[in-house]
């Protein structure tokens, strides 16, 4: 990518779907938003620190073009963004009712849960499984 600009459409283009939904996130107009991605307006350091922490975007990268352009998370750190993207919404959307009754289950409740899931997982590999022999009986039906 040979311009900010540029960059900064991929992002769009790799992180959301909309300009506006962009804007949104980084509290800036969609105007701007697209006269950035057209190089008519430079963002500020605090737009391009905002764009990084939002998007987990690698600033070296966005700025220059060297580098990875997205910082790998670990797994607590995904969880934590995770967590604080749901709560900072201020609709109870089915995410934070779901966190919010997850939150109350008792250890044995966990215990069961837990149980269930790995009840769903084995299902789904006998599906599988039973699904790729079909295939397979279908492509070599065996002799007339």
């Amino acid at each position: 990518m040979e311009t900010m600009a540029d960059r900064i459409s991929k992002v769009i283009r790799d992180k959301e779907k909309t300009k506006t939904a962009f804007s949104d996130r980084i509290n800036v107009s969609q105007a701007f938003v697209s006269q950035m991605c057209s190089g008519l307006k430079v963002p500020s350091d605090r737009t391009i620190a905002d764009i990084c922490r939002e998007f987990n975007v690698n600033e070296d990268w966005l700025r220059t073009g060297r580098g990875d352009p997205y910082i790998q998370l670990s797994r607590d750190e995904e969880l934590a963004q995770f967590f604080g993207d749901v709560m900072k919404g201020e609709d109870p959307d089915f995410r934070r009712r779901l966190l919010s009754v997850m939150s109350r289950l008792t250890t044995d409740e966990w215990a069961l849960l837990e149980q269930m899931a790995w009840k769903l997982v084995d299902e789904l590999r006998q599906d599988s499984v039973q699904e790729a022999s079909s295939e397979e009986g279908k492509k070599n039906p065996g002799p007339p």
